[in-house]
């Protein structure tokens, strides 16, 4: 399953993992070195939500930005029982 948000389409963004070592000039040091370089991924804050999505509820997968800003709109709680199960 893709990393994407159903609503704004958002994915994983590339970036970087720096090492550095040395010691800081400010703390009496010769100043730090950048030592290694590795790739990374950041991943978006995806949650599953009940929602209403052209008239009918399902599941999707959304960013939590998403849901902060009010783009989703969430099913109505039930309010019936389910039939009892027949013994």
């Amino acid at each position: 399953m893709a990393k994407i948000c159903e609503l704004t389409g958002t994915g994983p963004i590339k970036g970087s993992h720096i090492w550095r070592s040395g010691k800081a000039k400010k703390k009496g040091g010769i100043g730090t070195h950048i030592t290694a370089i590795t790739k990374r991924r950041f991943m978006p804050n995806l949650q599953r939500v009940k929602a209403v999505v052209n008239g009918e509820v399902r599941y999707i997968r959304v960013t939590a930005n998403a849901i902060k800003k009010g783009l989703v709109v969430k099913a109505p709680k039930r309010t019936w029982k389910k039939a009892e199960a027949k013994a």
